[in-house]
C-alpha cells in the first residue's frame, strides 16, 4: 500500500523565526518557527466573517542543505517576522525524546517545510522571494477571507 505525507498550511508567524542553527557534521542549517492557523467562517445572521476562537499552533522547521540550491530556511529567517502571513508546504514528522526531568517518553508532531511563500504582511522592505511551488493568491480562494481578516 502506498502512503502520502503532505501538509499545506497558511497562517501567521506567532513570533520571529529563531536564528539559523547549523547542525554538526552536515553543514545543514535549520530555522525553527511557529505558525498560528485557524478556520474562519461566515456568520449566517450577520454575514460577517468570524475568526476561529481556537487556533492551532504548529511548530515548523525549514532546512538549508549545504549542497541544495533551494534555501527555504534562509528565506524564512531573512524575510519573515512575527505576524507575517505565510504559506508552507511540507510533511509531518514525529519527534520523540525522553524528558530529562521526569524520565518519561515525550513526543510531538511538527512540519518539515519543503517550500514556502510569503504572502505579504508587515514587511517594510520590498517583496520577498518565493520558493516554488507558488501558492494561489489568497484573494483567489473562494469563500475565505484574505490576510487582513485573520487576527493571529
Amino acid at each position: 500500500m502506498a502512503t502520502f505525507n503532505k501538509v499545506l498550511l497558511m497562517g501567521r508567524l506567532t513570533d520571529n523565526p529563531e536564528p539559523p542553527r547549523t547542525l554538526p557534521n552536515s553543514g545543514t542549517t535549520v530555522v525553527k518557527f511557529r505558525l498560528a492557523v485557524g478556520r474562519s467562517k461566515k456568520n449566517p445572521q450577520t454575514g460577517q466573517w468570524e475568526n476561529d476562537p481556537n487556533p492551532l499552533y504548529i511548530d515548523c522547521e525549514a532546512f538549508d542543505y549545504a549542497d541544495a540550491k533551494r534555501k527555504v530556511g534562509n528565506v524564512v529567517s531573512q524575510y519573515a517576522k512575527k505576524g507575517d502571513a505565510i504559506f508552507v508546504e511540507g510533511r509531518l514528522h514525529l519527534d520523540q525524546w525522553d524528558d530529562k526531568s521526569t524520565g518519561q517518553k515525550r513526543s510531538k508532531h511538527k512540519v518539515v517545510v519543503e517550500s514556502v511563500e510569503l504572502l505579504g504582511g508587515n514587511r517594510s522592505e520590498g517583496a520577498a522571494p518565493t520558493q516554488q511551488p507558488a501558492a494561489p493568491e489568497p484573494q483567489d480562494w473562494q469563500g475565505e477571507p484574505t490576510g487582513g481578516d485573520i487576527p493571529f
